[in-house]
């Protein structure tokens, strides 16, 4: 089972990163559905390592395992990368359970 270190900052920037390669897919528009691939993420928000064609605050809705839909936010973008902060914070029960089930795939 992974565990997930203490977080002391509230700044959800500074929350412990894992690197991950899973592909989801996101929702952009109630009938747009878009495939991804996560290449880290945290309780607080993810980073894809495709930049998406998306304004500063757009939302998506991305699907993972065990956390189901959640909504976010498009924070960055750069260099073939863009960064989304999660409108919830995902439980670190549900997160753990999250990671163990995208490493074992």
């Amino acid at each position: 089972m992974t565990s997930v270190p203490q977080q002391t900052s509230p700044d959800p920037r500074r929350a412990t990163r894992f690197p991950v390669d899973f592909e989801t897919i996101c929702e952009s528009h109630p009938d747009q559905e878009i495939r991804v691939k996560i290449t880290n993420i945290s309780a607080h928000g993810m980073m894809l390592g495709a930049v998406l064609d998306m304004a500063k605050g757009d939302r998506i809705t991305v699907r993972l395992p065990v956390a189901g839909r959640i909504e976010a936010y498009l924070v960055w973008a750069h260099e073939g990368r863009c960064g989304f902060e999660f409108e919830r914070v995902i439980r670190e029960p549900d997160f753990v359970a999250m990671l163990d089930k995208i490493n074992s795939l």
